[in-house]
This record gives structure tokens, sequence and C-alpha cells, in this order.
């Protein structure tokens, strides 16, 4: 198989993982804001219509096959063992020559039912499969959103393989061109694994920073001051970002065109008063410990801690006790997991912790 081909076939596996996924949250009922999201991802690109559609007339095919009683289970495994080394041969050949596509058997129906047990994203799979043959792939630029609410936090895989997490209260515009690969964070903090594509750069702008790598994976945290830049592999190029804020700090000659080069295991706070910066070593899975749903401190003021439970907890904590905020504390907690933070807090000598309907008190015992 050719480069070419090789990539639209893995294109076309990534929108039909996420035909599917839409086709089922269909059947079990969309939210207004994920009718609205649905409906954005379809006029995405003419291949998601298709995908879609795709994945339903499946489904179609493969109930009225699970109902056909010829086409028993003990039958299909029978004939499946029977015909393994020439259905492998027929796809490759398949594959091979995009004359027409291969006809469909009943029994390969059935041996899909029998198969998924009625799960549509492997249905969606093996009409990706066939239709990879001759189906042209867009390349129009196409753009997507994704959010996530408070305490809320979300995976996608985007078109060209990469993928995006997206922890707590973010917001994130994804568009591809033949160019370019663009991600905007408009606020909240995102990790990203990027696919390596090295005639179109994977750009994030992000506060006041622009980063652009190369088949690396690295995660971006929007604060209310700065952009925090941490790399888990790989290498980044960090710069000011043309989007960004003006902010009051005079300009000096030459800063807005300095770049710097953040590697593995390293951490970057851009901003715009304070330009150009320099790494610092860090230890990328504490910085990252979010994706895992955790919060790791160690020797970390109460404060800063109670503030990062914030992000997640649907009751805020407030430190009462002004003595109390630069109290030193360590630990690893889960972010859905506010009840045994409190817990943890009632521990502490001198520390009284009162919780009520609309907030978490923190005193002085």
């Amino acid at each position: 198989m050719s480069l070419m081909n090789a990539k639209e076939d893995r294109i076309r596996t990534l929108v039909a993982e996420q035909a599917a996924d839409w086709f089922i949250a269909n059947r079990e009922g969309l939210a207004a804001d994920e009718t609205a999201r649905f409906a954005a991802w379809l006029k995405a690109s003419p291949m998601n219509v298709e995908e879609y559609l795709g994945v339903a007339e499946l489904a179609r095919d493969l109930h009225q096959a699970c109902a056909d009683p010829e086409l028993s289970p003990e039958a299909v495994l029978k004939r499946v063992r029977a015909e393994t080394a020439a259905a492998a041969e027929s796809r490759v050949a398949r594959i091979s020559s995009a004359a027409r596509p291969a006809p469909v058997r009943r029994w390969q129906f059935a041996a899909a039912c029998a198969a998924a047990l009625g799960i549509v994203s492997v249905g969606a799979l093996l009409w990706r499969d066939w239709q990879a043959t001759h189906a042209p792939v867009s390349v129009a630029t196409s753009t997507v959103h994704f959010e996530t609410r408070h305490g809320e936090q979300l995976t996608r895989r985007l078109a060209d393989g990469s993928v995006l997490e997206l922890n707590t209260d973010t917001a994130v515009t994804v568009s591809y061109s033949d160019a370019e690969r663009r991600v905007v964070i408009e606020h909240g903090q995102a990790d990203f694994e990027v696919a390596h594509q090295a005639q179109r750069p994977f750009r994030v702008f992000a506060g006041s920073a622009q980063i652009v790598a190369v088949g690396t994976r690295f995660d971006v945290y929007v604060q209310h001051d700065a952009t925090v830049v941490t790399v888990i592999e790989g290498k980044v190029a960090v710069g000011l970002s043309p989007l960004r804020p003006t902010f009051a700090a005079e300009p000096r000659p030459n800063r807005a065109a300095a770049v710097v080069e953040v590697s593995a295991d390293e951490q970057l706070r851009v901003s715009e008063d304070a330009w150009p910066a320099v790494p610092v070593a860090v230890d990328p899975q504490r910085t990252t410990a979010w994706r895992r749903r955790q919060i790791v401190f160690e020797h970390e003021p109460l404060e800063r801690v109670a503030a990062e439970f914030n992000r997640y907890a649907p009751t805020p904590i407030d430190i009462v006790t002004p003595a109390l905020r630069n109290l030193q504390v360590s630990g690893v907690f889960a972010t859905d997991d506010p009840e045994s933070f409190i817990a943890f807090l009632r521990t502490l000598e001198g520390v009284r912790v009162e919780v009520t309907a609309t907030q978490v008190r923190v005193l002085r015992r």
C-alpha cells in the first residue's frame, strides 16, 4: 500500500470511529449541547456525513442478518474457520485493485453481527474498510470546536491521528488545512499527542504563547497571567503568539521574535512581560497527573492546593484563616473525590473544616 493510500485509510478509520460514537449517542438520545456539537461535526467535512450514513446503513444490514434463521452463530463460525485464508487473500486483492468494490456476502454480515454483538463501532470499521478502496478523501479545510464544563474531561482523536485531551473548564478550536494544523486554546488546559507530519506543522495558540510541534507530546495550561508549556516527549518551539492580547509592559527590541526550544521533561512559563524565558526541569508525570484524574502536590502551600481542587470540586474550598494559606502539605488525591481531601484536611493539626451547602471553610482550630 502506498504512503498516500495508508494516510487516506487512517483518516477514514478515525472518521468512521467518530461516526460510530455519534450513531450510538443518537440512539441513546442527545442533550441540547450534544445536538449542537453533532451538527457542527457533520458540517465540518463531507466525509463525516458519508461515514455516518454508512454506519446507519451497516447497522440496518446487521440487524437484518442477525434475524436470518439460516445464519446461525454455529454455521457462521464454521464458515469463518473454513474461509479465513481466502478472506485474507481477497482483502489484499481488493485493496490493490480499485476497479470495483468486492461484493459483500450474506454470511459476512452474520459474522460481523456475531462478533460485534450489537456494537456498531465494529461495523463502522468494516464499512470504512470497504469504502477505502474507491472513495476519495476530502482535503478541504475543516474546523471543529471542543469544550468541557467544570469538573469534566474529554479525549478526542483528531483527523490527522493526533490525540487531544481537555482538562476541566477548557475550550479549544481545531482547524486543519493542507498548509497547517492549528489549535486555539481559548481557556483551560490541554494535552497533545501530535502525529508526525513534517510538511504540515502543528501550531497551538494559547494566551500569550505560540507552540509549534512535529511528532511530540506536550501539555499547555492557560493561566490568568501566563501560559505554562510542559513537554512530555520530543521537543517544541515556543514564542509569543501573534494572537496574544496587549500587555502594559514596554516592548523590548526583538523580544517578539525570540523562540525558545523546550525539550522533554522541561517546562516553560510564557508571559509577555517576562519574555524570553528559560525552561526548567520538571516531572511531567506530576504535571499531567490531571489526565489520571489526580492532583499531586509536595510541600505546596495549602492555598495553592485548594485552588487546584477548586478547578474540579462542585463545592469551592475557602481558606478562611490567612495563617493557614501558607501551610505546607503533600499528597496524591483524586480530582473527582473531594471528600477524601476534606478528610485529609481534618487530620491536620490545628485545622478545622466546616462544610456547608455552598462552600468548604478551612479555619484555625
